[in-house]
């Protein structure tokens, strides 16, 4: 027998939302002044989700290392003033939660807390979760386990009772870590060939809730 699932965890983009063209904007804003070429949606998805950090660093690269503090600065500047300019939930997102009714819903990002919360507020989804972390909310954040633990114990909650949904291998890796159970979602930032680690994949988050009946009538 299973534990009830009590409590969800999403990971933010390319899971709850798609904030590809924004992020892609303020990242060309950055690195304006610096010479590279203007970079498309498509190309910046394959380099999120690892931080803030690690997407200057791969895009600048080791040679123009000296410029990424003042990169990242123009990042931050830019992309609080436009977090939302294109950036919308998945289709269903909303919906689903919503039906996930007194279950509770926590969101980690490796996003900066303060942007995931202001962006979960101007999308009005904030009100849904009890706690969002995010890359500097804890000291290690994912693929560490860190994160998830700290919501497990914040919300009382067991990892037999809990279950991370993300669309990258840094999710399921912290949650495998974490002992909890993993989702994975195809429609994100990510290629399916990368999520198959995940206990189970889906193509659309309105798939979330059978799924979730299905583990708590096994409970």
């Amino acid at each position: 027998m299973t534990k009830a699932i009590r409590l969800v965890i999403f990971d933010l983009d390319g899971t709850l939302v798609d904030s590809s063209v924004d992020i892609t904007n303020a990242l060309n804003y950055a690195l304006g002044p610096f010479g590279f070429k203007k970079m498309t949606a498509g190309e910046t998805i394959g380099l999120v989700g690892e931080g803030l950090s690690r997407l200057i660093e791969k895009v600048v690269g080791n040679e123009k290392a000296a410029i990424i503090p003042q990169v990242q600065d123009r990042f931050i500047r830019y992309y609080s003033e436009h977090l939302a300019d294109f950036t919308v939930p998945y289709n269903g997102v909303r919906e689903t939660l919503q039906r996930l009714g007194d279950i509770k819903k926590a969101v980690i990002s490796n996003k900066r807390e303060s942007l995931s919360k202001n962006l979960l507020e101007k999308l009005r989804l904030a009100s849904f979760f009890d706690i969002i972390l995010g890359s500097d909310s804890v000291v290690h954040k994912k693929p560490s386990p860190e994160p998830v633990l700290k919501v497990l114990d914040a919300l009382g909650v067991r990892p037999e009772e809990t279950v991370i949904v993300g669309d990258s291998g840094y999710d399921i890796d912290a949650g495998k870590a974490a002992s909890v159970k993993t989702i994975a979602v195809s429609y994100g930032f990510r290629d399916r060939k990368f999520l198959g680690s995940a206990d189970r994949i889906i193509d659309s988050i309105e798939e979330l809730i059978p799924i979730l009946l299905e583990m708590n009538s096994d409970a």
